[in-house]
C-alpha cells in the first residue's frame, strides 16, 4: 500500500512525535527507576532537579519543567520555531512522565548500584539520542548542545559531557561522598556514549553502484518512491565490451534495505556495490559546517 504523497508529511510528523514520546518515555524511565531511587546524581537539569529533590523533597518533574521555560526561549531564538515546538513538546511530556512514575517507584528496579548506574546511562543516553534523531529535545543542557552543534560539526554527546561535568561534581557538596560521584560520571560517560551510537547509526550514509540492463526503471524507482537522488555514469565492461550505464546513489544506510528490495523485484540478476562513506553533506542530508 502506497501514500498519497500529500499525506506524507503529516504521517512522518505524527511518526517523528510518536518516536520522540517512545524516547521521553525511556528517559524518564531511566532516571526514576535505576538513577533517582539509587542516589546517583547524572547530568543535565533532570540532574539538578534531581540534586533539588534530594535535598527539598521537591518533585523531579515540577523542577525540570520550571528551569526549562527559559532555555527553551533560548532555543527557539537560535534554532526557530519547529524546534521549540518539538523541545515545550519534549519538555512537557517528559515533566509528566517523571512526575507520575516517580509517584509509583520508591525503589531501584536493580538492587546493585552500579548496575543501575550503568542500565540507566544506556537508556537515558539511547532515549536522547532517539529524541535527538527528531530534531527534538529533553531540554535542558540538550538544547546548548543542538545550539552548538547547528553550527559547528562538535559532537552533541562530548558537547553534554563537558556541561554536565559541573552539575555531577556538585553533588559532592550534599552528599560529601566520593562513591556518589564516581556513580554519577559513570552514567554520564555511559549515556554520553549511548547517545553518539544512536546519532551516528542514524546518519550514517552509504553508497551504492548498482549495474543492470534496467539500470531506467530502478533509478526512476529509487528518485520517486525512496526520493533520493540518481546519478547515471557511462560505463563499459572491459570482458563483454558492452556499454552500459551505472546508478550511483548515497542513502542513509537504514534506506538501503528498501533500495535493495526494490532492485530485486525489477532486476534479480542486478550486480551491486555498497560501501560505507564518512559523511554526506549536501540537500537531503547533513548541512556544510565551518
Amino acid at each position: 500500500m502506497k501514500f498519497n504523497k500529500e499525506r506524507t508529511p503529516i504521517w512522518n510528523s505524527i511518526k517523528s512525535y510518536a518516536i520522540i514520546t517512545l524516547g521521553l518515555f525511556v528517559n524518564a524511565l531511566a532516571w526514576t527507576a535505576f538513577i533517582i531511587p539509587s542516589e546517583i546524581v547524572g547530568g543535565g537539569v533532570t540532574g539538578l532537579s534531581t540534586l533539588i529533590f534530594y535535598a527539598t523533597g521537591f518533585p523531579v518533574g515540577v523542577t525540570f519543567f520550571l528551569i526549562n521555560i527559559v532555555l527553551i526561549i533560548l532555543g527557539i531564538k537560535s534554532l526557530g520555531l519547529s524546534f521549540g515546538i518539538r523541545t515545550m513538546y519534549g519538555v512537557a511530556v517528559l515533566s509528566l512522565f517523571l512526575g507520575f512514575l516517580q509517584q509509583y517507584i520508591t525503589e531501584p528496579v536493580v538492587d546493585d548500584r552500579f548496575m543501575s548506574a550503568i542500565i540507566g546511562g544506556i537508556m537515558g543516553g539511547a532515549s536522547v539520542g532517539l529524541v535527538f534523531s527528531q530534531g527534538g529535545s529533553t531540554g535542558g543542557t540538550d538544547i546548548i548542545a543542538m545550539i552548538i552543534n547547528k553550527y559547528r560539526n562538535i559532537s552533541p554527546g562530548k558537547l553534554i559531557l563537558y556541561m554536565d561535568v559541573i552539575i555531577i561534581s556538585s553533588s559532592y557538596f550534599l552528599f560529601q561522598s566520593l562513591e556518589v560521584l564516581v556513580y554519577g560520571f559513570v552514567v554520564m560517560s555511559v549515556a554520553s556514549y549511548a547517545i553518539d551510537m544512536v546519532l551516528m547509526g542514524h546518519r550514517q550514509s552509504v553508497q551504492m553502484f548498482i549495474f543492470s540492463k534496467k539500470h531506467d526503471i530502478i533509478a526512476e524507482q529509487i528518485a520517486n518512491d525512496i526520493n533520493r537522488g540518481v546519478t547515471l555514469l557511462n560505463g563499459k565492461g572491459w570482458y563483454s565490451k558492452e556499454e552500459s550505464n551505472i546508478i550511483m546513489v548515497v542513502v542513509r544506510r537504514y534506506e538501503s534495505n528498501q533500495i535493495f528490495r526494490t532492485i530485486k523485484q525489477v532486476d534479480p540478476d542486478a550486480f551491486i556495490s555498497i560501501t560505507n562513506v564518512m559523511g554526506v553533506f549536501g540537500k537531503g542530508f547533513d548541512p556544510i559546517k565551518y
